[in-house]
């Protein structure tokens, strides 16, 4: 896992062809907005996030936010855990994003 600020996300996500974007907020929280392209899998499920998290391919890199990059820190040591080898925290999350959102 890599803490990395919004412009080293973006660099990073611009160049990776194994990128993947998920997103681990709530549903009301997308409802806000989102980063195009994201997939979401709601963190607070629980073992219902878990159970998703083992569908996806360990072969990715997997590009994690969250509101203000707490709960995607822990769905980076989470993934981490399960044997995803490439997962990147977006710190300070969605809160600062000033980029294009959905």
């Amino acid at each position: 896992m890599a803490d990395l600020t919004q412009e080293e996300w973006r660099a990073k996500l611009a160049e990776d062809e194994k990128a993947v974007i998920l997103d681990v907020r709530t549903e009301e929280e997308i409802e806000e907005g989102a980063i195009p392209g994201a997939m979401h899998i709601d963190i607070y499920m629980g073992q219902g996030f878990l159970d998703e998290v083992d569908k996806l391919d360990r072969e990715k890199h997997y590009y994690i936010y969250c509101r203000s990059g707490n709960r995607s820190g822990q769905a980076c040591a989470l993934m981490n855990a399960r044997g995803f080898e490439v997962t990147y925290n977006l710190m300070g999350g969605f809160n600062e994003w000033d980029g294009e959102v959905s």
